[in-house]
């Protein structure tokens, strides 16, 4: 979990008063908070709960996540993922039982892909390194048969073709 990033989001709430042509006052009667503690979070003074900023947005009609995230509380790549629910579950065109199901496909479909995403960062990384740590390496029969192989011995006589061996070295 990030750590508050008090002065941004008390600029940030400033502003979404201000688009909401709130005065502080008016701000912090509807969020029930206390005017000089709602003037203290703009000024980047206090550290508000997670409760605290969930009433601030309430009152000013925007995302709690949108608040989290600008207070560090939650981290972006999660807001996605929660905004997606909470958009779900304020839908009133469909039922409880359809919203569940339609959450838990959602929640199928994330770990899913997560796993997919996964096994490819895996099968990319046994491609760099042999699964044994060894290092293979092919060496063309014909041409040990000429002289010396990759090995440092020499290479058999009358032995003819195209023939590739692999061989591990350490």
């Amino acid at each position: 979990m990030a750590s508050l990033n008090v002065g941004n989001l008390g600029e940030y709430l400033r502003e979404q008063r201000r688009q909401a042509q709130l005065s502080l006052r008016q701000l912090a009667d509807a969020a029930g908070v206390s005017n000089p503690y709602l003037s203290q979070i703009e000024r980047g003074l206090r550290k508000p709960s997670a409760d605290i900023l969930q009433q601030l947005a309430k009152a000013l009609r925007i995302s709690a996540e949108t608040l989290y995230v600008q207070a560090g509380i939650l981290d972006e790549r999660d807001r996605d993922e929660v905004e997606t629910r909470a958009v779900i579950l304020a839908d009133p065109s469909i039922g409880e039982q359809q919203k569940q199901v339609l959450l838990q496909i959602y929640e199928s479909f994330r770990k899913e892909n997560a796993a997919e995403a996964e096994a490819q960062a895996r099968a990319r990384a046994d491609a760099d390194v042999d699964v044994d740590g060894d290092a293979d390496v092919e060496v063309d029969v014909a041409a040990a048969d000429a002289g010396t192989g990759a090995d440092g011995t020499s290479g058999t006589s009358g032995t003819s073709g195209t023939n590739t061996q692999t061989h591990h070295t350490n």
